[in-house]
């Protein structure tokens, strides 16, 4: 009796519903522990840590930016990015319909306006023929969301953005490595972002960056995510905000970025065999 329970039990566990399935699983098996056993062991864990301008250099080359600023995660990423901008007041920037809050969010923190454009039903990407239906004279730039590894068509977007003298913002948050006609996404807007949460293809656990060719806007992602301090410690002109990323993550970031090849290739195996 005691053993035909049993199998009764076990039956009964295997028609029942399937374990959690995660997103993503992060691969940790290269330099991690090395990296951060290294910050342990000279105590350099903060923000100043040598790891940290070594993970913003690796990245700006990998993608092909002039500049990279560190941050803390990658919706400070957006909200540092549209600041650095210093759009007026009420200025409109257009959005897709479709995408993680932290997109909307950063418009209205930084006393702008979303404009929701809609979204293909495809490619979850914002519909770039209906650009000029909801633009006003209030319109100053676009946010263009590359979703689930798709990039945005982005041809029309610089013509469009051309036409009308308007700021492109390129949330890269998913597009470590992707490309767009043969120029690597995050190149794509006059300041772009990424995320490194875990789902993403290399983490540092939370964390984010903000990269751009432009050294004015460079310069102020760096002053305003380290509390908009200048070379006067203490003596501040603005204000700013505490985005700074530890040396332990980026510690991470380095090891992952190593990697990344690997990750991306993994992840168009993945493609494959789904599609």
């Amino acid at each position: 009796k005691q053993q035909k329970k049993k199998k009764q039990e076990k039956k009964t566990k295997k028609m029942s519903a399937p374990e959690f399935i995660p997103v993503n699983i992060p691969d940790l098996s290269g330099n991690e522990k090395k990296y951060l056993n290294e910050c342990i062991d000279t105590e350099w864990i903060s923000s100043v840590g040598p790891f940290v301008k070594k993970f913003e250099k690796g990245m700006a080359e990998y993608i092909g930016r002039k500049h990279a600023v560190s941050v803390t995660n990658g919706s400070h990423a957006l909200d540092l990015a549209i600041a650095a901008l210093e759009l007026e007041e009420g200025s409109e920037i257009i959005v897709p319909s479709f995408s993680i809050i932290s997109c909307a969010q950063s418009i209205v923190y930084n006393k702008c306006v979303p404009v929701l454009i809609d979204s293909d039903m495809r490619t979850c990407n914002m519909k770039v023929e209906e650009l000029e239906s909801v633009r006003t004279e209030k319109t100053k730039a676009i946010m263009v969301v590359h979703t689930y590894g798709f990039p945005v068509d982005m041809d029309p977007v610089f013509e469009f953005a051309k036409k009308y003298d308007l700021r492109i913002i390129e949330d890269a948050a998913e597009m470590h490595g992707q490309e767009y006609k043969g120029r690597k996404c995050g190149t794509l807007g006059d300041i772009s972002t990424f995320s490194f949460y875990p789902n993403k293809h290399i983490t540092t656990g939370e964390g984010g960056m903000v990269m751009t060719d432009d050294q004015e806007l460079y310069e102020r992602c760096a002053l305003l995510k380290n509390l908009a301090f200048t070379s006067q410690r203490f003596i501040h002109e603005r204000l700013g905000w505490n985005m700074r990323m530890t040396n332990l993550q980026a510690a991470l970031g380095v090891a992952q970025l190593e990697r990344i090849d690997q990750f991306v290739a993994k992840k168009k195996r993945s493609r494959k065999l789904l599609h």
